[in-house]
């Protein structure tokens, strides 16, 4: 399966600034691989070490902080010379070994021209902590589960190329319905690694749903062990209250839903160590549709969504079969976001924002490019009218404005309906002229 992290690697690794390297993300969403393969692809030889496997390895760390020393040690146990330049270190589950951890820093300031690169379990929750690791030293690179784009390139890579070399409106309705239901099987499977490989290779849809029902329990059991100081009732609290606070009319997240009663300061420090542990993604919402967006976020006003689609699906009970035949049901909306969200947060350097100035009045999605701001609206089922976004659209008269649906790409007056399969895309499409703008846009 390709990944669009191993270009990441590959520009970290060529890079003029390059420092040692801490890849951040939730358990299982494929760091190992990543960096394995990244060794295998681009060195001659990679040295792995794991701080979980290989406990003797913590007593090298604990008495000296010399990276050169660490390197002879490293190539010692390997019975190997590790080379600068040509062969790449990885430290995984380097969370074990604080030390080593903070030994990034001298392998920065003495010894660069080695390729250290390190992940870990939870490793954002450590990192979010004051003084827990060598900032400004490291360079950081969050991983994500797979996205559509990375899913359709491993399952139909025919697919894969054709929406990468075809202009959307060319794209023939035989095509787009063929799309249309990896889409669908995307909602089923997700993007976790595991059961991506688990669907190419069987195609057994009840064997994914095993797996993602293993994968929460596995969260939840991390939860539970490693919270540290954190309350970690009130985090699993949060984290079963996902799909009945998306199900809701206004997704808008309420500390009541979680615990009656509940207040924010209960369930504040919870929220935080889900983001940071990466199982959640939380959009705010903001009081102004200006750029910047960050500067109007509203902090007490935010939706959670699940980082991963078909976990959020499998949490939520949705059946397979409410999915493949297009039927209503009461988490449909929700999931389609909850997609959209995940294939988004990655396209550009602001993150997504929701804006929602009135109690019947709300834009799912607000996107900055730049500067420019595009509304985006997200639509599950056949009936796409909105009268939020058409308000929006008359009221603020954006250059730009989505709307994405499973319906085929369409200019329609003052916005374009984008399929829900090109949502990863939407970067490669910029305004026209800023003088016709409002008359639709094109892909570069």
């Amino acid at each position: 399966m390709n990944r669009k992290a191993l270009d990441k690697l590959k520009e970290w690794k060529s890079s003029a600034g390059r420092k040692p390297l801490i890849l951040k993300g939730a358990r299982q969403v494929g760091k190992t691989w990543l960096m394995k393969e990244f060794g295998r692809q681009c060195y001659k030889k990679t040295f792995y070490f794991s701080f979980d496997k290989e406990e003797s390895l913590h007593e090298i760390f604990k008495v000296n902080k010399d990276p050169y020393r660490i390197i002879e040690s490293l190539g010692t146990i390997k019975n190997d010379k590790i080379l600068p330049e040509e062969h790449l270190i990885i430290f995984d589950e380097i969370q074990e070994c604080p030390q080593a951890l903070n030994t990034l820093k001298y392998f920065n300031e003495e010894a660069n021209q080695y390729h250290v690169i390190a992940a870990g379990s939870l490793l954002g929750t450590l990192l979010a902590q004051p003084m827990s690791y060598p900032v400004g030293k490291v360079n950081l690179l969050n991983i994500y589960p797979m996205d559509f784009e990375e899913f359709l390139n491993a399952l139909a890579p025919g697919l894969y190329k054709y929406i990468t070399e075809t202009p959307p409106e060319e794209i023939l309705k035989i095509q787009h319905d063929k799309l249309i239901e990896q889409y669908r099987n995307y909602l089923i499977v997700g993007g976790m690694p595991s059961c991506v490989y688990s669907w190419m290779t069987e195609k057994n849809s009840g064997t994914v749903l095993k797996l993602q029902k293993e994968l929460l329990e596995l969260y939840e059991n991390d939860i539970s062990k490693h919270s540290g100081k954190i309350n970690a009732g009130r985090i699993l609290l949060v984290f079963r209250s996902l799909v009945s606070q998306l199900s809701k009319e206004n997704e808008k997240f309420i500390y009541g839903c979680v615990k009656h009663g509940a207040r924010a300061r209960e369930f504040e420090e919870a929220i935080e160590w889900l983001v940071s542990a990466g199982l959640v993604i939380r959009i705010y919402d903001v009081t102004k549709p200006e750029h910047p967006l960050k500067a109007f976020e509203d902090l007490s006003s935010f939706k959670l969504f699940y980082f991963d689609t078909g976990l959020a699906k499998c949490a939520a009970e949705v059946t397979n079969e409410a999915i493949i035949l297009n039927k209503d049901f009461q988490f449909k909306g929700p999931l389609t976001e909850n997609y959209t969200v995940q294939q988004l947060r990655t396209l550009f350097d602001a993150a997504p924002h929701y804006y929602s100035p009135d109690r019947n009045y709300e834009v799912d999605f607000l996107l900055q490019n730049g500067m420019q701001i595009i509304p985006v609206e997200c639509k599950a089922g056949g009936n796409v009218a909105s009268a939020s976004f058409k308000r929006y659209r008359r009221e603020n008269t954006p250059e730009l404005a989505i709307r994405f649906s499973t319906l085929e790409y369409k200019k329609q007056d003052d916005m374009v309906n984008v399929p829900l399969y090109l949502a990863g895309q939407i970067k490669r499409q910029c305004a026209e002229n800023r003088s016709r703008a409002q008359s639709g846009f094109f892909f570069t």
